[in-house]
């Protein structure tokens, strides 16, 4: 059940509800292969139908929705190829960023991520993955902003949307998140010593870290994949299957 927006707060409803509806669909709760209704939810945000049909189509093209006339709309099961592919951009483009950021970065900036890593450690210890991964999100995009590439911020934001629903089921069921935030500390020991080949580095293992968590993830949860685009997610055993559908029926 999805809460009510705020129709008054000044930014455009069709881009508050299209966010709203892809962190649920991020956060699993809208599951891979759930069919969603217009007017369903409308009722729930409290808006018309209007701007949830115009999320719908941004959510689409962005991979995260399949429209199909006279059947409906469903949440589009995770490609494997797609989050590959989306992570080969991802780091092609994070690595550039990183590099500059070394050379760029203000004191103000390198003050903002060090805030945000002293907050990642404070919740190391907890089991709050939407937390984690909105400081992760933040640490990212500082990192652009203080490299004064926005704009390739904004293009990794459009690409990685399949990538960041594997994000979120990493962090509770794959990857410790303390391995994370120490990814993330050595990317910033490097920014702060100006050097930029240590960085690259850094960021490039940091951001390969999903490469290990994806077949765990395919075994774990094989309803949530799709096999369409050539994965090969592995055939579990009952008792996997089993324990993997309990797992994310938590989730919703």
């Amino acid at each position: 059940m999805l809460n009510k927006i705020d129709v008054d707060s000044g930014e455009p409803i069709a881009r508050r509800v299209y966010r709203v509806l892809r962190q649920a669909i991020v956060t699993m709760q809208f599951r891979p292969g759930q069919a969603l209704s217009e007017q369903e939810i409308a009722d729930q945000l409290g808006v018309s139908r209007q701007p949830v049909r115009e999320a719908f189509i941004k959510l689409s093209e962005s991979g995260l929705l399949t429209i199909r006339p006279q059947r409906g709309t469903f949440v589009v099961k995770i490609s494997v190829k797609q989050v590959l592919d989306a992570r080969f951009v991802r780091e092609a483009v994070e690595t550039a960023v990183v590099r500059k950021a070394c050379e760029t970065i203000t004191p103000a900036g390198l003050a903002e991520l060090r805030d945000n890593l002293k907050a990642q450690w404070d919740i190391a210890d907890e089991a709050v993955p939407v937390r984690f991964l909105e400081l992760d999100e933040a640490f990212h995009r500082t990192i652009a902003i203080g490299a004064e590439c926005e704009y390739a911020w904004r293009i990794v934001e459009e690409t990685k949307a399949q990538m960041d629903r594997v994000r979120y089921l990493s962090v509770p069921y794959a990857t410790p998140i303390r391995r994370l935030i120490s990814q993330h500390q050595a990317v910033l020991e490097a920014i702060v010593a100006r050097d930029p080949a240590k960085a690259e580095a850094a960021m490039g293992m940091h951001l390969r870290e999903i490469l290990t968590s994806l077949p765990e993830l395919e075994g774990k949860f094989p309803d949530l994949f799709t096999l369409e685009d050539g994965g090969t997610p592995p055939a579990p055993k009952t008792s996997s299957r089993s324990a993997g559908r309990s797992k994310v029926a938590g989730l919703r």
